[in-house]
């Protein structure tokens, strides 16, 4: 039965040689194929010939700033990103949320953690790339088209990242019904994530930044207190 790990391409973006390598020694002896970067535009360039998987991508590197270079990949595609920041650099966390990523580890990290983190998104990536195919006209405001992954709003195309999408797929799936902060993170994030909420949080809002008309009086994902959110109850066609 083949792993997660198998045939998976991982890119490694960092200028610190002790970091590569420990980097790639764990990795490796996971199953993944790992290729590596110590500059900016040399990711750049890898990412386009070897095509990876998911990125590892340090903020901080020689030639261009780590979230310059995580705006330059995402004009170009929607390949994972996980984000190396330092320790404590919460602004940079969010930061690199918001241009993006799909995840982030902190410095210092075990192997276990680093892993874990990279299986985590890969299987998520996994899980939505099998969903069923199918178009879905919440109202006269907003059309979602899941086998072409379009967002539309009032007839414009809204262009959503990788993590947005997953969680309004997870969400309109499930219109009706609450969803808790667990069952969210765990759908949209992994397993492992249960003990990060503020990530539900943060994501909601870039939705509602979107998608409602007034995101402070939300119309189509609506909260309930204490307890998760809940997609408006829509006629299906």
């Amino acid at each position: 039965m083949p792993t997660i790990a198998e045939n998976k391409k991982i890119l490694v973006v960092d200028d610190e040689e002790r970091m590569l390598r420990f980097i790639r020694l764990n990795l490796e002896q996971d199953g993944f194929q790992v290729i590596e970067a110590i500059k900016g535009h040399e990711a750049l360039d890898k990412m386009r010939t070897a095509l990876p998987d998911l990125i590892l991508l340090d903020v901080m590197l020689p030639d261009i700033d780590g979230f310059d270079l995580l705006k330059m990949i995402r004009e170009i595609s929607t390949i994972p990103v996980i984000m190396l920041t330092a320790k404590g650099e919460e602004d940079d966390r969010v930061k690199g949320l918001e241009l993006g990523a799909d995840d982030y580890i902190t410095k210092p990290f075990s192997p276990r953690e680093l892993v874990s983190r990279v299986k985590a998104v890969l299987r998520r990536i996994e899980v939505e790339s099998g969903g069923e195919e199918e178009i879905i006209q919440v109202d006269d405001r907003l059309k979602i088209d899941f086998n072409r992954r379009e967002v539309l709003v009032d007839g414009k195309l809204v262009k959503l990242r990788p993590t947005e999408y997953r969680l309004l797929y997870h969400l309109v799936q499930n219109a009706g019904w609450v969803l808790t902060y667990d069952q969210i993170l765990s759908r949209v994030w992994g397993y492992e994530y249960r003990d990060e909420p503020h990530y539900v949080r943060l994501y909601i809002n870039y939705l509602r930044q979107k998608l409602e008309k007034d995101p402070a009086n939300p119309k189509y994902i609506l909260t309930e207190r204490g307890v998760g959110y809940r997609f408006v109850d829509f006629k299906r066609k």
